[in-house]
């Protein structure tokens, strides 16, 4: 079970995509900003924000959960990835919400990300050495 756990979190981070690029359709229609605008309304502008937050942070923290599953840590890697999901729930909602209040969500999901890059370079770096 314990190996199938970094799937799950992709899984999970693609949900959490799909939920950002909804919320930032409904803010679209709420506010009446028609593509391609990506300005108008602060609170279409914060939900704006929070997708593409979440599609770079996501384009940086699924090859380090991979690499760090593949090299041995695919359990530390889930818990990390849990982590890191959670922080990024955080960090949406209280961006959504005010954005000067997305710090602690944003803190978390660094710490997570930077111990999956750390179990990935650990990993490879073991798996070099080794032959």
């Amino acid at each position: 079970m314990t190996q199938h756990l970094p799937a799950l979190v992709t899984l999970l981070a693609v949900l959490l995509m799909f939920g950002t690029a909804f919320a930032v359709g409904r803010a679209r229609g709420r506010y009446g900003i028609h593509a391609p605008a990506t300005s108008g309304h602060p609170a279409f502008e914060r939900a704006f924000r929070v997708q593409m937050n979440t599609l770079e942070a996501a384009l940086l923290f699924l090859p380090t959960l991979w690499l760090a599953a593949a090299y041995g840590f695919a359990f530390w890697a889930g818990i990390a990835g849990l982590a890191w999901l959670a922080g990024r729930i955080w960090y949406a909602l209280a961006y959504l919400r005010e954005a000067s209040r997305r710090g602690a969500g944003f803190a978390l999901g660094m710490l997570a990300w930077v111990a999956t890059l750390l179990m990935a370079v650990l990993g490879l770096g073991q798996a070099m050495l080794a032959g």
